[in-house]
């Protein structure tokens, strides 16, 4: 009996609304290619999702990286004109925004990183032949 109250407290039900039924109409639509078929596992995407592309030569960019990420944009960094040190700085104040977003950061190529905010849902890795050892 406390169920049912709660039950109904929760999503409460009209009687004159208990008798009908919605109807469904499922419209078959074919995948134009394989990548859209059902068993592609793909995640809801923002319509105003964005992706920055970014290639720093000096660590003061970093900064501009974070205003994107602030902005939920995800952005990729080509580090390799940066010198090796102040592309380690990048990666660390990038690690810092990203971490604070609850986004995610991810290697994707030699001096290549992906940052992506909360918002943007990356699936999947790419395994880097140096990384096998």
């Amino acid at each position: 009996m406390a169920f049912e109250k709660i039950k109904n407290f929760i999503a409460p039900v009209d009687e004159e609304d208990e008798g009908e039924e919605l109807e469904f109409v499922e419209s078959e639509t074919k995948p134009v290619s394989t990548y859209e078929s059902k068993s592609t596992k793909v995640s809801a995407i923002p319509s105003n999702a964005q992706m920055v592309l970014f290639e720093p030569r000096s660590f003061e960019e970093a900064e501009e990286i974070g205003k994107h990420l602030k902005q939920r944009r995800a952005c990729v960094v080509n580090l390799h004109r940066l010198q090796r040190d102040y592309a380690q700085r990048t990666i660390d104040f990038l690690t810092g925004v990203v971490y604070a977003l609850d986004g995610t950061i991810q290697k994707i190529g030699h001096n290549v990183i992906l940052c992506a905010p909360k918002t943007i849902v990356v699936n999947g890795e790419i395994k880097l032949d140096s990384d096998d050892e």
